[in-house]
């Protein structure tokens, strides 16, 4: 099945899901309705507004939804799904607390436990990450739901995934907010294998992007993620050229599983 129709859908939902966010963050006398969800994780009004347009805006799709803010159906009935959109309508709520920008909007569709299109917007940064299997991965810059441009005039200004290379030795990206002893030893593993390592770190779904530009190498993920942290960037990832795989390092993820913890994962190009 074709599903490159699909993309441009997630990508007008997501820059309008990113203008909800953008009118709470920006506003100086907002109060971000910080609420603690069962996990203790934090809930903001941004992101319950950005849930809503998101799942007001894709049932004119043909496809189920399953959102980290949304009701989630029980696994007998998602089992059925053989194609759903996965959504994080506001990844790195952290992030947006402490109001540093590193936050997204992510929107997969997920075909036979497969990302086959992912769709990743930075509000802040006004940057856009989209990929298809049919299509390849791009990211457009300056781009936010003023802007009208069709899926060919985005990708004829947009830049094809991944980069160039433009760095020596090995650099790592690992998480701002949940960085781990495991992930620690991983990266002091690497450094023993005798080639310089750098250690950037990033929120959210961004992580990810950076290893599918080319701007890291490798992304060790040793802490909880759910399937809706990763499933929009694993798309982006496998379109340009890399692996999201368990920490063997040869087994992808899969997605709409019975528990929708992920494992601990490494994202890397697979050159």
């Amino acid at each position: 099945m074709d599903f490159v129709n699909y993309l441009y859908i997630a990508i007008r939902v997501a820059l309008d899901a990113g203008k909800s966010i953008m009118d709470i963050y920006t506003d100086p006398h907002a109060d971000f309705g910080i609420e603690r969800k069962a996990d203790n994780s934090p809930l903001t009004r941004a992101d319950r507004a950005a849930n809503r347009l998101i799942m007001e805006a894709l049932p004119v799709t043909p496809f189920p939804i399953l959102s980290e803010e949304g009701k989630h159906a029980p696994y007998e009935e998602r089992k059925k799904w053989t194609t759903l959109w996965v959504v994080d309508p506001l990844d790195g709520t952290k992030e947006f607390i402490k109001r540093n920008g590193e936050f997204t909007v992510n929107i997969a569709l997920v075909h036979e436990g497969t990302p086959v299109l992912g769709v990743i917007y930075v509000p802040v940064r006004k940057e856009l990450y989209f990929a298809a299997d049919a299509v390849g991965a791009y990211k457009l810059e300056n781009v936010d739901c003023y802007c009208q441009p069709s899926m060919d005039e985005m990708k004829s200004k947009a830049v094809r995934l991944p980069l160039a290379k433009g760095h020596q030795g090995v650099v790592v990206v690992a998480s701002r907010s949940h960085q781990s002893e495991e992930t620690t030893y991983y990266i002091e593993t690497l450094r023993k294998k005798g080639q310089p390592v750098t250690l950037i770190s990033s929120g959210s779904s961004l992580k990810i992007c950076l290893v599918a530009e080319g701007t890291a190498d490798i992304y060790p993920r040793f802490a909880p993620t759910m399937e809706w942290d990763t499933a929009a960037g694993h798309a982006i990832a496998k379109a340009a050229g890399c692996g999201v795989f368990h920490i063997d390092e040869k087994t992808p993820l899969t997605y709409n599983k019975a528990d929708l913890l992920n494992p601990w994962f490494v994202v890397k190009h697979e050159s």
